[in-house]
């Protein structure tokens, strides 16, 4: 094998030109997903502290926020609701009502946006007092059956309300199969069914959990997301999710979890989402606040290896700032 002074791999990268000629390109905005967060009531925007650039949105302002996203080329977004507190119960039940907010936003979004794929996050925590993802047995576990039950009813609300996709992440046992059933049994059959199938028990949470107002009250809920030590059963996690129907995988944290996208990318044909998720979104901008990085560079870096690690849509908070940080300078 030829060696220096034969092979000098800075001929590969001497100009800018020749960067740009042999780097994969970034992804483009068609490969971004917005999730966003609608609440209750009228005319409101309620910033998000922990996020800095997002925001809870009420319904009626939503197309508007959301038409400037899809001027930069984005094409998708994922909706989380935030019900009224007098509206929570023991079960979640809220979260599958026909007037829901999810409900009410894929709706208006579908009228104002025929083309926007439209996607929903299907699960209970922001719908029960307690916080966790389904309602709870005496012992104070969730009750997986039961909440399977609950899963499906709001998916096929979702659906009906007009999203193109729902993604179930409540990680119970059995939920991409209790969800497919219900869709196909209320002539969804079209439905896309995103997993979030290898969904971590992770720290990088919080900032999501202040915007969602969905911590549990008590425990947490490493009983029912994957174990970050535990390669294998998160990877078979996913595979389960495949063989119950779904139609795209998720893994979520991504930039902690590449060696799980990775790995992943190996054994399925699939295509993956990976999740940005909040931590990691705040944790930049905390960075580059205390002038010890440039943002734009970090998440450009951070979103290239996302890619590279083999998903083929990013979930991520980056997306209503695609111009700002995705443009050229």
């Amino acid at each position: 094998m030829s060696a220096y002074p034969q092979v000098r791999l800075r001929r590969l990268r001497r100009t800018k030109s020749l960067r740009r000629m042999f780097d994969a390109a970034l992804p483009g905005p068609e490969k971004f997903m917005w999730p966003t967060f609608v609440m209750e009531g009228k005319n409101g925007r309620e910033p998000i502290e922990a996020m800095p650039g997002q925001s809870r949105l009420t319904v009626d302002v939503l197309p508007a926020e959301v038409e400037r996203v899809v001027r930069m080329g984005v094409g998708s977004v994922l909706l989380f609701g935030l019900p009224e507190e007098k509206d929570k119960d023991q079960t979640g039940s809220a979260a599958y009502h026909e007037d829901g907010v999810v409900q009410q936003a894929a709706r208006a979004l579908r009228r104002e946006f025929p083309d926007l794929v439209i996607f929903t996050d299907v699960c209970l925590c922001a719908y029960t007092r307690h916080g966790h993802c389904g309602p709870l047995q005496a012992s104070g576990d969730v009750d997986n059956d039961r909440a399977n039950a609950i899963l499906a009813k709001v998916a096929v609300s979702h659906a009906a309300a007009g999203a193109d996709g729902v993604a179930p992440s409540a990680m119970m046992d059995g939920q991409v199969q209790a969800i497919r059933a219900a869709l196909d049994a209320a002539r969804l059959t079209d439905t896309l069914l995103m997993s979030y199938s290898s969904k971590f028990a992770s720290a990088m949470y919080g900032p999501f959990r202040e915007a969602e107002k969905s911590a549990p009250q008590k425990g947490d809920r490493k009983g029912y997301q994957a174990s970050y030590g535990d390669l294998r059963q998160a990877l078979r996690e996913s595979l389960l999710d495949e063989g119950e129907g779904a139609d795209l995988l998720m893994v979520k944290p991504a930039l902690f979890y590449l060696d799980i996208l990775a790995r992943l990318r190996e054994q399925t044909q699939l295509p993956l989402a990976a999740y940005n998720v909040s931590g990691e979104y705040s944790m930049l901008i905390a960075t580059a606040d205390r002038g010890w990085g440039d943002l734009r560079g970090m998440v450009r870096e951070a979103t290239a290896a996302i890619a590279r690690a083999g998903a083929d849509i990013i979930i991520s908070y980056w997306a209503s700032r695609y111009d700002e940080i995705f443009g050229e300078p």
